[in-house]
Protein backbone atom coordinates (compact mmCIF):
# COMPACT_ATOMS: atom_id res chain seq x y z
CA UNK A 1 0.00 0.00 0.00
CA UNK A 2 2.82 2.18 0.65
CA UNK A 3 4.21 1.76 -2.80
CA UNK A 4 1.43 2.15 -3.94
CA UNK A 5 0.70 5.67 -2.14
CA UNK A 6 4.74 6.61 -2.98
CA UNK A 7 3.71 6.22 -6.88
CA UNK A 8 -0.06 8.06 -6.56
CA UNK A 9 2.10 10.95 -5.02
CA UNK A 10 4.91 10.99 -7.20
CA UNK A 11 2.21 11.47 -10.57
CA UNK A 12 -0.44 13.73 -8.49
CA UNK A 13 2.96 16.00 -7.91
CA UNK A 14 1.90 16.51 -4.68
CA UNK A 15 -0.41 15.12 -2.19
CA UNK A 16 -3.15 12.41 -2.08
CA UNK A 17 -5.57 12.24 0.56
CA UNK A 18 -6.36 8.99 2.10
CA UNK A 19 -10.54 8.26 2.49
CA UNK A 20 -12.43 5.35 3.46
CA UNK A 21 -10.59 2.48 5.35
CA UNK A 22 -7.17 3.30 5.27
CA UNK A 23 -7.83 6.91 5.63
CA UNK A 24 -9.48 5.80 9.02
CA UNK A 25 -6.25 3.92 9.77
CA UNK A 26 -4.35 6.59 8.98
CA UNK A 27 -6.25 9.32 11.45
CA UNK A 28 -5.90 6.52 14.15
CA UNK A 29 -2.19 6.14 12.90
CA UNK A 30 -2.30 1.90 12.93
CA UNK A 31 -4.23 -0.38 10.69
CA UNK A 32 -7.48 -1.29 12.75
CA UNK A 33 -8.85 -3.74 10.34
CA UNK A 34 -8.50 -5.26 6.66
CA UNK A 35 -8.88 -3.45 3.24
CA UNK A 36 -10.33 -4.51 0.56
CA UNK A 37 -9.32 -0.85 -1.88
CA UNK A 38 -7.34 2.15 -0.85
CA UNK A 39 -9.43 4.94 -1.23
CA UNK A 40 -7.89 8.18 -2.91
CA UNK A 41 -8.88 11.83 -3.60
CA UNK A 42 -6.22 13.42 -6.14
CA UNK A 43 -6.73 16.60 -7.91
CA UNK A 44 -8.64 16.23 -10.78
CA UNK A 45 -6.51 18.26 -12.62
CA UNK A 46 -3.68 15.03 -12.04
CA UNK A 47 -6.34 12.33 -12.47
CA UNK A 48 -4.71 10.67 -15.61
CA UNK A 49 -1.02 10.55 -14.46
CA UNK A 50 -2.48 9.04 -11.52
CA UNK A 51 -4.67 6.61 -13.47
CA UNK A 52 -1.27 6.12 -16.03
CA UNK A 53 1.26 5.60 -12.62
CA UNK A 54 -1.49 3.09 -11.52
CA UNK A 55 -1.86 1.31 -14.86
CA UNK A 56 2.24 1.02 -15.09
CA UNK A 57 1.85 -0.60 -11.84
CA UNK A 58 -0.09 -3.77 -13.31
CA UNK A 59 -3.62 -2.47 -12.42
CA UNK A 60 -6.12 -2.04 -14.99
CA UNK A 61 -9.34 -0.21 -14.81
CA UNK A 62 -12.11 -2.41 -13.37
CA UNK A 63 -14.99 -0.01 -12.39
CA UNK A 64 -15.46 3.26 -14.58
CA UNK A 65 -18.10 6.24 -13.04
CA UNK A 66 -16.29 9.02 -14.12
CA UNK A 67 -16.20 12.10 -13.39
CA UNK A 68 -17.29 10.28 -9.82
CA UNK A 69 -14.83 7.59 -9.56
CA UNK A 70 -12.53 4.67 -11.49
CA UNK A 71 -11.26 1.53 -9.76
CA UNK A 72 -8.48 -0.32 -10.62
CA UNK A 73 -7.52 -4.20 -9.54
CA UNK A 74 -4.20 -5.66 -10.00
CA UNK A 75 -4.31 -9.25 -9.58
CA UNK A 76 -2.82 -10.18 -5.87
CA UNK A 77 -2.74 -6.51 -4.93
CA UNK A 78 -6.00 -5.65 -4.93
CA UNK A 79 -8.16 -2.27 -5.64
CA UNK A 80 -7.42 1.82 -6.08
CA UNK A 81 -10.30 3.57 -6.16
CA UNK A 82 -9.66 6.96 -7.52
CA UNK A 83 -11.79 10.10 -6.63
CA UNK A 84 -10.87 13.17 -8.87
CA UNK A 85 -11.30 16.71 -6.81
CA UNK A 86 -11.84 19.64 -8.38
CA UNK A 87 -9.38 22.04 -6.44
CA UNK A 88 -10.67 25.69 -5.33
CA UNK A 89 -8.19 28.01 -4.20
CA UNK A 90 -9.60 28.64 -1.16
CA UNK A 91 -8.17 24.78 -0.29
CA UNK A 92 -11.33 23.47 -0.97
CA UNK A 93 -12.66 20.71 -3.13
CA UNK A 94 -15.49 19.39 -5.20
CA UNK A 95 -16.47 16.12 -6.44
CA UNK A 96 -19.08 15.50 -9.01
CA UNK A 97 -21.55 12.77 -8.77
CA UNK A 98 -22.91 10.61 -11.74
CA UNK A 99 -25.98 12.58 -12.26
CA UNK A 100 -23.96 16.12 -11.59
CA UNK A 101 -24.38 16.81 -7.97
CA UNK A 102 -21.58 18.39 -6.12
CA UNK A 103 -19.71 16.79 -2.60
CA UNK A 104 -17.78 19.51 -1.02
CA UNK A 105 -14.70 19.05 0.35
CA UNK A 106 -14.40 22.05 3.12
CA UNK A 107 -10.74 23.46 2.79
CA UNK A 108 -10.30 22.34 6.78
CA UNK A 109 -11.18 18.55 5.62
CA UNK A 110 -7.72 17.92 4.39
CA UNK A 111 -5.52 16.80 7.05
CA UNK A 112 -2.77 14.20 7.26
CA UNK A 113 -2.15 10.93 9.50
CA UNK A 114 0.07 8.12 9.38
CA UNK A 115 0.42 4.85 7.97
CA UNK A 116 3.47 1.94 8.59
CA UNK A 117 5.31 5.15 10.02
CA UNK A 118 5.24 7.94 7.69
CA UNK A 119 2.84 11.23 7.45
CA UNK A 120 -0.04 10.83 4.64
CA UNK A 121 -2.87 13.11 3.54
CA UNK A 122 -6.07 11.94 4.84
CA UNK A 123 -9.62 13.49 5.23
CA UNK A 124 -10.43 14.12 8.35
CA UNK A 125 -13.20 12.23 10.96
CA UNK A 126 -15.59 14.53 10.53
CA UNK A 127 -15.53 14.67 6.99
CA UNK A 128 -15.31 11.09 6.95
CA UNK A 129 -18.28 10.59 9.20
CA UNK A 130 -20.44 12.94 7.27
CA UNK A 131 -19.20 10.49 4.06
CA UNK A 132 -20.80 7.88 5.44
CA UNK A 133 -24.53 8.79 6.28
CA UNK A 134 -27.63 8.05 3.60
CA UNK A 135 -26.68 4.59 2.71
CA UNK A 136 -27.02 1.05 4.42
CA UNK A 137 -23.90 0.84 6.02
CA UNK A 138 -22.22 -1.81 5.85
CA UNK A 139 -19.98 -3.87 8.84
CA UNK A 140 -16.74 -1.90 7.93
CA UNK A 141 -18.63 1.11 8.13
CA UNK A 142 -19.66 0.83 11.25
CA UNK A 143 -16.26 -0.46 12.50
CA UNK A 144 -14.90 2.60 10.82
CA UNK A 145 -17.77 4.80 12.88
CA UNK A 146 -16.91 3.57 15.81
CA UNK A 147 -12.96 4.28 14.99
CA UNK A 148 -13.68 8.08 13.86
CA UNK A 149 -16.31 8.81 16.84
CA UNK A 150 -13.49 7.54 19.49
CA UNK A 151 -11.16 9.61 17.77
CA UNK A 152 -13.78 12.65 17.68
CA UNK A 153 -14.90 11.91 21.40
CA UNK A 154 -18.15 11.44 19.51
CA UNK A 155 -18.79 15.27 18.25
CA UNK A 156 -21.21 14.97 15.13
CA UNK A 157 -19.97 16.75 12.14
CA UNK A 158 -21.38 20.16 11.02
CA UNK A 159 -20.40 20.60 8.01
CA UNK A 160 -21.87 20.45 4.59
CA UNK A 161 -24.53 17.82 3.87
CA UNK A 162 -23.09 14.22 2.69
CA UNK A 163 -23.95 13.00 -0.23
Amino acid sequence: MVLVLDALEAAAGGPVWLEGGWGVDALAGRQTRAHRDLDVAVDARREAAVLAALERMGYAVETDERPTRVELVAPGRGWVDVHALHLAPDGSGVQTGPSGERWVYPAECFTTGRIAGRTVGCISAEQQIAWRSGYELRDVDRHDLAVLRRLTGGRRWSGPAAP
